[in-house]
């Protein structure tokens, strides 16, 4: 695991500091994969994170306390999650933006809870991160029960009659992406012709080319993260098969393409309206432009869960984790993605999945509900 790294982004502040000064700071934490195979997300939260504490700190940070952040390196592990989690729980930081992977978060989030830690998940689509009722969890994503069902009546709308196969990673995320992905097909009145699952981190992937060829899948659904969905790409396209792939918001980052080539085009996957676009969003945008960075993906959704934070404890006058939860699931709250409103489990109330295409320059753009 790698050492946490404070980052003090008020101007004059160092790592040097002493005890007695950092007491008159506040740290909040971002937690996900900074390195391994999904690092490229990772990126993302640590992105908006600092960005989101740089702007505070320039309006006079949270409660009259400059912000400093605690940047934790979870790898999309399990075992690695729970234990930053008890790291920041045993640290006393009252809130953390993460995790990245629901198959993290979710492990993350009891110890958050035991050690009185306020999470809110910027990407983590686990139905079972919300549902499990725990006080101290919130997300300013959608869930997979949302997302499957666009895909899933995106495919029965645009793919009827054709041979569909979905596969999945074996993941929290990947599974239950797949499932509610077929549940939604099934409940239209559309079978799958193969449904099967790979190893996170597999390469080869031969034996299910060769399957889909064979069954002439015209489309196949992937409940998974990028690196292996981008592989899967250009292999088929090595064995000359033309089906096209569909996935998830694992997609959503250039990475993909880089994996790809020219043989991402037509791609397909689901993800929420471009907050790059959004009006909320503008100014934003052109500071992490100037900084030659591209708040693609869940850059800006890590920025708005801190500002939902901040504006609960600003609201309610204290950091305490619980009075801030609460006030969060109360109030309605604008952030750069937009407003953001909770139901009790910690979830928005504004659900709004589209479908994007990659082309072949390795960029992506939303389409229309019919696919033309």
């Amino acid at each position: 695991m790698k050492s946490v790294r404070l980052f003090g982004l008020a101007i004059g502040v160092s790592l040097a500091l002493s005890t007695a000064a950092y007491a008159e700071d506040l740290t909040i934490a971002v937690a996900g994969p900074m390195t391994g195979g999904y690092a490229a997300f990772g990126r993302q939260l640590k992105n908006g994170a600092e960005m989101a504490i740089a702007d505070l700190n320039a309006a006079g940070g949270v409660l009259g306390k400059k912000l400093l952040l605690d940047v934790e390196d979870d790898a999309c592990d399990p075992k690695q999650a729970r234990s930053v989690a008890e790291k920041i729980a045993g640290a006393k930081i009252p809130f953390v933006a993460g995790h990245y992977c629901s198959s993290s978060s979710i492990p993350a989030s009891e110890a958050y809870a035991d050690g009185n830690v306020l999470e809110i998940t910027p990407a983590s689509t686990a139905v079972k991160f919300t549902d499990r009722g725990l006080w101290n969890v919130a997300r300013v994503c959608g869930r997979d029960d949302q997302q499957g069902k666009v895909a899933g009546d995106f495919i029965a709308k645009n793919y009827k009659g054709k041979n569909i196969a979905i596969l999945n990673d074996k993941s929290t995320y990947g599974k239950g992406l797949a499932d509610e992905t077929k549940k939604a097909l099934n409940a239209a009145g559309i079978k799958e012709k193969m449904f099967e699952s790979y190893n996170q981190g597999d390469k080869d992937f031969t034996a299910i080319v060769s399957r889909l060829k064979r069954d002439n899948i015209d489309l196949v659904y992937v409940g998974g993260y990028h690196p292996e969905a981008g592989l899967l790409v250009r292999q088929m396209r090595d064995q000359g098969l033309k089906t096209v792939l569909m996935s998830g918001d694992a997609l959503a980052d250039k990475e993909f393409a880089s994996i790809t080539g020219p043989a991402g085009e037509g791609t397909l996957f689901t993800f929420g309206p471009d907050p790059r676009k959004k009006p909320t969003a503008k100014a934003i945008v052109e500071k992490f432009k100037a900084n030659k960075i591209d708040p693609e993906g869940y850059t800006l959704y890590t920025y708005a869960a801190i500002q939902v934070w901040s504006q609960a404890a600003a609201k309610a006058g204290t950091t305490d984790p619980k009075k801030v939860m609460d006030t969060i699931k109360r109030g309605s709250w604008d952030t750069v993605i937009g407003k953001i409103d909770y139901d009790s489990k910690g979830d928005i109330k504004q659900i709004d999945y589209v479908v994007y295409k990659w082309d072949a320059n390795g960029g992506y753009a939303e389409i229309s509900p019919k696919g033309s």
